[in-house]
C-alpha cells in the first residue's frame, strides 16, 4: 500500500504489541509516518515512542479520533470499555481495528451501536521486523475498500491470514503466545552453550538463525515437521540422541500443555 492514498491511522495506545506494528508499517513504507498517530495516557512516554518510531503523539483521545479514519484498538482489553464510552460519537463513521485479545466483532457489538466499522485482528511481535502473523478474523464490517487496504498494510509487516471467528482463539495463542516459548527456547539452548564454551552473545546469533533457517526451510519446502528432522537424524548419530533426550523430557507434551494452560484457562 502506497502511502499516497493510505488514510490516516491512528493507534490508541503504544504498547509493546502497538510500537511493533507502527515500527513495522513506517519502516516497511507501508505508510508516511506523518500519516500515523497514537494516544497513550502516560505521555511522557508516548513523546520517546514518538522519537524513536516517528508516529505523532496527541495530547488525547477525542484529539486522535478528529486526526484519523481509521483508529487501532491497542489499548489493554480491560481499558477498551471506557475508551468507547469516553469517544462516544467520535467513533461514528470510523474504521476501528481492535488488535485486542478477546475482542472479536461479537464482543464489540454489545458496546458500539454506531455505524463504526469493525475488524478484529490478532498480530505478533516479530512484525516489527517484517516477519509477524497477523490473523484476521473472517467477519467484519469493513468496505471492501477498507478491508483491502488494510490487509495490504498488515501484510507488509508479515503473513496474513483470514480464520473464523471460532479459530481465532486458538490461531492467536499459538502465534501471539508462541514468540516467549520460542525466546525461551533460544535462551535454554544458549545456557548449554555458554556451558560448553560459546560466548553468549555468539550462542543467541547462532541459534536464532538455526531457528530461523529451520522454520523458513519447513515453509519453502512444505515438508512435514517429521521428515525435516529425520532429515538430520542419522542412523546412530548424535541428532538422534538428543532426540531422545528431549523426548525422555517430555517435550512435545510439554509444548501441548503450555497450549493447553492457555485455552483452558
Amino acid at each position: 500500500m502506497g502511502s499516497a492514498y493510505m488514510k490516516k491511522l491512528g493507534f490508541i495506545g503504544m504498547g509493546n504489541m502497538a510500537q511493533a506494528l507502527a515500527m513495522g508499517f513506517i519502516n516497511a513504507k507501508a505508510i508516511a509516518k506523518e500519516n500515523v498517530y497514537a494516544y497513550a495516557p502516560h505521555q511522557e512516554k508516548l513523546l520517546k515512542n514518538a522519537e524513536t518510531i516517528g508516529f505523532t503523539p496527541v495530547a488525547t483521545l477525542k484529539d486522535l479520533a478528529r486526526s484519523v479514519d481509521t483508529l487501532v484498538m491497542a489499548c489493554k482489553p480491560y481499558q477498551i470499555e471506557a475508551v468507547i464510552n469516553e469517544l462516544g460519537k467520535a467513533l461514528e463513521d470510523k474504521a476501528l481495528i481492535s488488535i485486542a485479545a478477546g475482542w472479536d466483532i461479537a464482543k464489540y457489538r454489545q458496546f458500539i451501536t454506531t455505524n463504526t466499522r469493525l475488524q478484529f485482528i490478532m498480530p505478533n511481535t516479530p512484525a516489527m521486523v517484517g516477519e509477524g502473523v497477523l490473523l484476521f478474523e473472517e467477519e467484519n464490517t469493513l468496505t471492501s475498500e477498507e478491508h483491502q487496504q488494510i490487509v495490504e498494510l498488515f501484510r507488509s509487516v508479515g503473513l496474513v491470514k483470514e480464520l473464523p471467528s471460532r479459530l481465532m482463539g486458538i490461531g492467536g495463542t499459538v502465534t501471539g503466545c508462541g514468540p516467549a516459548f520460542v525466546d525461551l527456547m533460544i535462551e535454554a539452548y544458549g545456557d548449554a552453550a555458554v556451558k560448553y564454551g560459546l560466548q553468549r552473545q555468539d550462542a543467541y546469533v547462532l541459534i536464532s538463525q538455526m531457528i530461523l533457517g529451520s522454520a523458513k526451510l519447513q515453509l519453502v519446502s512444505g515438508q512435514h515437521p517429521g521428515q525435516l528432522k529425520d532429515n538430520v537424524c542419522s542412523p546412530a548419530g548424535t541428532t538422534i540422541r538428543g532426540v531422545t533426550a528431549l523426548e525422555e523430557q517430555g517435550f512435545r507434551n510439554a509444548c501441548i500443555k503450555s497450549i493447553d494452560a492457555i485455552m483452558n484457562k
